[in-house]
């Protein structure tokens, strides 16, 4: 059993890392007071957006054990990350994924069928980024980073005000292409923000084996302004979000947020955890659970019920009730799209070939 054991948010350069909220539900007014309006309103709506992220991500889990879907990389634990940061975005701010980001999609308005189309081997990116501002998930390590700084140097070039936001690992930021990214970025003054959730670990390489010093020193020694934030606090992730976002907005320099958070799953339903880490770092991690620390300051502010908490509890229900109609549903994808898809535009040649193979297919129905 591995004992490189990730340290506890608490203990990982404490002094440096942004919290509003406690593990136990406790919010500190002070710090909050400078940074963000926390309402009732605001409270209950992320923790809305956690629990039926949480939801739909356990009945995808389940749905690709009944053989439903071919894979699944799960986002159990990383709730706060995803619902404080993008909520903390404008809707026409562009958003650029890894594989991972369930939450934030259904933040967007992406429908179930739309997020498990690609998992159920129908397709290779089923929903439209320009409807949702929100680009398909990106299955190559990295690859994203490079993709949103050239949208980024687009938005520029046309006096935009609208920012663009990329998510991506502890393991991704190991790869040349994020280390390319974030130069590139902060050569061109791109309207950017890199959101790195990490994890703690990059499949079963845990971070003390990746790297020496925090990610976000790394990125402030690309020249980008970087900040550490507590990824199981959503408030402190909305808080850090909005801020990083105006500021580049308005012209500063591309920003980085490292939010520490944990995998509290495998890497994807191909992963076994248990071979690399071991029961009491999970149960660590399980102690900051992101989810339940809002339900504590809720109960304590007295900002919520038990018949709210049921309503949500009945939300999920039903999202997970749609997720199964919706997945079953998919229409199987057909062959002869494949000779469609594999150029941009179909060649003469292609062409031939397609009809072939449907002139062929067709004699055996």
């Amino acid at each position: 059993m591995s004992t490189n054991s990730r340290a506890t948010p608490a203990a990982t350069h404490a002094d440096d890392i942004l919290r509003l909220v406690d593990p136990a539900g406790t919010l500190n007014e002070e710090a909050a007071a400078g940074m963000l309006d926390v309402t009732d309103e605001l409270v209950r709506a992320l923790y809305r957006d956690m629990v039926l992220g949480r939801r739909f991500d356990q009945e995808a889990y389940s749905l690709q054990r009944q053989g439903e879907l071919g894979l699944w990389l799960m986002s159990l634990g990383q709730e706060a990350a995803q619902a404080g940061s993008i909520r903390a975005l404008r809707a026409d701010d562009r958003v650029f994924p890894s594989y991972r980001e369930h939450v934030a999609a259904l933040c967007r308005g992406i429908s179930p069928a739309e997020l498990l189309s690609q998992w159920r081997g129908a397709s290779h990116g089923s929903w439209d980024p320009e409807r949702y501002h929100f680009h398909i998930y990106s299955l190559v390590l990295a690859t994203q980073t490079l993709h949103a700084v050239g949208y980024a140097m687009g938005v520029r070039y046309d006096a935009g005000d609208s920012v663009v936001f990329t998510y991506f690992g502890d393991g991704a930021s190991s790869q040349g292409d994020a280390n390319e990214a974030l130069n590139w970025a902060a050569v061109t003054s791109a309207p950017i923000v890199f959101f790195c959730q990490n994890n703690g670990w990059a499949i079963s390489t845990p971070a003390s084996k990746q790297y020496a010093g925090p990610l976000s020193e790394r990125a402030k020694g690309f020249g980008l302004d970087a900040v550490s934030v507590d990824g199981n606090d959503v408030l402190a992730v909305y808080a850090a979000t909005q801020r990083m976002a105006e500021r580049v907005r308005t012209g500063g320099a591309p920003g980085f947020i490292e939010a520490h958070t944990y995998r509290m799953s495998g890497h994807s339903t191909s992963d076994d955890p248990g071979r690399y880490r071991d029961s009491a770092e999970l149960a660590r991690w399980e102690a900051h659970d992101p989810v339940e620390r809002v339900r504590l300051l809720l109960t304590a502010r007295g900002w919520a019920d038990e018949d709210y908490f049921a309503a949500v509890a009945s939300d999920a229900e039903e999202l997970a009730a749609q997720t199964r109609r919706e997945c079953r549903a998919i229409a199987e994808p057909s062959l002869s799209d494949t000779f469609r898809n594999t150029l941009c535009e179909e060649t003469e040649a292609l062409r031939r070939e397609r009809e072939g193979f449907e002139t062929f297919e067709e004699s055996f129905l």
